[in-house]
């Protein structure tokens, strides 16, 4: 029996348990979250995030899988191709729609080829690219995929991006303390600085669960998620049913850390969650605190990973900030299939000249380094 390619405009018609088998623990993966976006109207053709899942099936089993996405605009990416946009317009052509394989509005790295061995992503991959070339649409991009499936995909040729994210890893710590004794001195004595301002200001702190977060606490997050992009003179991506959806569906990837202060909600930071990683995502105030936004989105979620003896806490997209918090530098990619030969020429020497820069870039980052050259006396 020979595999078949498919495409589903919904994550909907594909089963649950399958596509979940293929996708592993990773929360941003899960069918829940993907769905949520799409029955709340926040990934569909209206917003510019049309669904197009890439499935390879040999009868009624699925063996791979893509979340893919037919794109009329680069907004939600977190990685910036408005030059290349911009590029095309300037010569007269259309860089949109193009097609994306990505988790929706959020810099999440992990796996995107989901398959039940290589050879089988490879099929998927090739099947995907040979439909895509046989339609339309300027490009083809994979955002954020691990080193496992950046190599099939360099493989399969795709130019690779290379980029910077920060990350915190647990190196066994048994409790906060512990991991500042694992720091320089003066990052060891700025954060307790940082931490004691925020204590001496008189906030508390609660973690919510995705079940046990209160319809009047989900409103709360909300006004905060908002206000965060309106002082950004911008439109939140996603709507309060979204975070409602994902509360009741798929409450053990759903973690919300509410700060206090005289017993009224002040502040609070939204983050995914899965049996390996803390991933931050939100956070907004309704009360300016000194050093509140480094103790609710950093200290906090440290303190969480390291009691629930999580792997590592990613702290989103970019800010060398986070480098003197604890976290440090993390090499991330992307790949990029472009219809167009010159362009993909042009593009090639950019992402050449970027690699070298970016190398650059850890390197500096690397000497700045939060931790001890030597690890503290047990």
């Amino acid at each position: 029996m020979s595999d078949v390619l498919r495409f589903f405009p919904a994550i909907d018609s594909i089963p649950a348990p399958a596509w979940n088998a293929l996708a592993g623990p990773h929360a941003g993966l899960q069918h829940a979250f993907l769905r949520a976006l799409e029955v709340t109207g926040c990934a569909s053709s209206e917003t510019g995030w049309a669904p197009h899942h890439a499935t390879l099936w040999r009868g009624d089993t699925l063996l791979a899988a893509m979340p893919l996405y037919r794109k009329t605009h680069s907004w939600g990416e977190y990685v910036f191709d408005w030059a290349w946009a911009q590029a095309y317009e300037q010569h007269g052509l259309a860089y949109y729609p193009k097609w994306l394989c990505a988790i929706p509005f959020s810099p999440l790295p992990g796996p995107r080829l989901l398959g039940v061995d290589a050879d089988t992503k490879r099929r998927l991959l090739h099947a995907t690219l040979g439909a895509i070339a046989e339609g339309d649409g300027s490009s083809f991009h994979v955002l954020f995929p691990d080193s496992y499936d950046t190599a099939l995909l360099a493989e399969a040729g795709l130019q690779i991006r290379h980029g910077v994210q920060f990350h915190w890893r647990n190196a066994g710590y048994t409790d906060f303390a512990h991991f500042l004794s694992h720091l320089t001195r003066d990052k060891r004595k700025k954060i307790r600085q940082e931490r004691q301002r925020v204590a001496a200001a008189g906030v508390s702190f609660a973690w919510k669960r995705g079940d046990g977060i209160t319809p009047a606490e989900l409103d709360f997050f909300y006004r905060c998620y908002s206000l965060t992009y309106a002082l950004r003179r911008s439109t939140p991506y996603l709507t309060r049913d979204f975070f409602a959806r994902l509360n009741a569906e798929s409450p053990e990837s759903v973690r919300l850390l509410l700060a206090y202060r005289d017993g009224r909600p002040v502040a609070c930071a939204w983050f995914l969650a899965d049996a390996q990683a803390l991933y931050g995502r939100y956070w907004g105030a309704v009360e300016d605190i000194s050093c509140l936004h480094f103790e609710a989105c950093y200290y906090q979620a440290i303190d969480y990973a390291i009691r629930h003896g999580l792997a590592r806490f990613e702290g989103g997209a970019q800010g060398e900030h986070k480098l003197s918090r604890g976290l440090t530098s993390t090499p991330i990619t992307s790949a990029h299939w472009i219809r167009d030969a010159r362009f993909a020429n042009a593009i090639a020497d950019y992402l050449r000249r970027e690699q070298a820069g970016v190398a650059g870039y850890l390197d500096e980052l690397d000497e700045r380094s939060p931790f001890r050259r030597s690890p503290p006396e047990a």
